[in-house]
C-alpha cells in the first residue's frame, strides 16, 4: 500500500492488498480522478478516514448484452408510472445517494468533497446522472463517471419508493451504447440484473483497449 501526496500519480495495480486496497491519501482534483478511473482505481472511504482508493480482484462489471429484467420488472416497467431523465438533477442524485440508509453502514463514503468534485466533473460532462421521477418528486436514481469508448463507471444509487432504483439502471442500460458498466464490488442487488465478477487483468485490458 502507498501513501500519496500531492504528485499526481498512483502505483501498479498489481500492488493492491489482499481486499483491493491500493493508496492513501492525495486529493479529490478532477485531474486526480479522471486518471483513477482510467487506471481501474476509484475512491471510497468514510468521513473519519482518510482518502482511500481501491483497484479489487476480481472486479464487478455488467456487460449490457447480459442485462437481466425478471418479469416483475418488466411489468413495472410497462405501466410507466414514471419519467426517466438523463443529467436533469445531479446535485440532487449524488447527495440523495449520500443520504440513503444502507444496511451494514453507520455512515456514508460520499462526503461533501465528494458531493464537491464530482458535481464538478459533471458540470465537465465527465460525470452523469439517471433520475426517475413519479410525478415532479424524485423517487430513484444513479450516477456515475463516463470514460467515453463505451465504459460507464456507476458510482451510487438510491430508491424513494420500491424499484425506483432498478428503473433507472434498467432504462439507462437499455437505451445506451455503453459496452461495459463498471459496477466495482458485489452486491445482490446488481447481480440480479446481470452483473458479474472479472478478473481485475481482463477488466483492465479491456479499459486500455478502449481508453487512449
Amino acid at each position: 500500500m502507498h501513501f500519496l501526496n500531492q504528485d499526481l500519480w498512483f502505483p501498479d495495480v498489481s500492488q493492491t492488498t489482499e481486499d483491493g486496497l491500493l493508496a492513501v491519501g492525495g486529493d479529490l482534483s478532477i485531474a486526480r480522478l479522471l486518471l483513477a478511473y482510467r487506471s481501474g482505481i476509484f475512491p471510497w472511504f468514510e468521513n473519519d478516514e482518510p482518502l482511500l482508493w481501491w483497484s479489487p480482484d476480481p472486479r464487478f462489471v455488467l456487460f449490457p448484452k447480459k442485462l437481466k429484467v425478471s418479469k416483475s420488472m418488466k411489468q413495472v416497467l410497462k405501466n410507466k408510472d414514471y419519467t426517466v431523465t438523463v443529467n436533469k438533477a445531479f446535485k440532487h442524485v449524488i447527495t440523495a445517494c449520500a443520504n440513503a440508509k444502507r444496511n451494514g453502514q453507520s455512515g456514508t463514503w460520499i462526503t461533501q468533497d465528494m458531493i464537491t468534485a464530482y458535481t464538478e466533473l459533471h458540470h465537465l460532462g465527465y460525470a452523469k446522472s439517471i433520475e426517475v421521477w413519479e410525478n415532479n418528486d424524485l423517487i430513484g436514481g444513479f450516477y456515475g463517471v463516463d470514460l467515453g469508448n463505451g465504459i460507464f463507471c456507476g458510482e451510487s444509487m438510491f430508491a424513494r419508493k420500491s424499484n425506483a432504483s432498478k428503473v433507472a439502471f434498467i432504462t439507462f442500460v437499455e437505451h445506451s451504447d455503453y459496452k461495459l458498466i463498471d459496477c466495482q464490488v458485489y452486491t445482490k442487488h446488481l447481480e440480479s440484473l446481470g452483473a458479474e465478477e472479472l478478473p481485475r487483468q481482463e477488466f483492465l485490458n479491456f479499459l486500455k483497449k478502449r481508453i487512449k
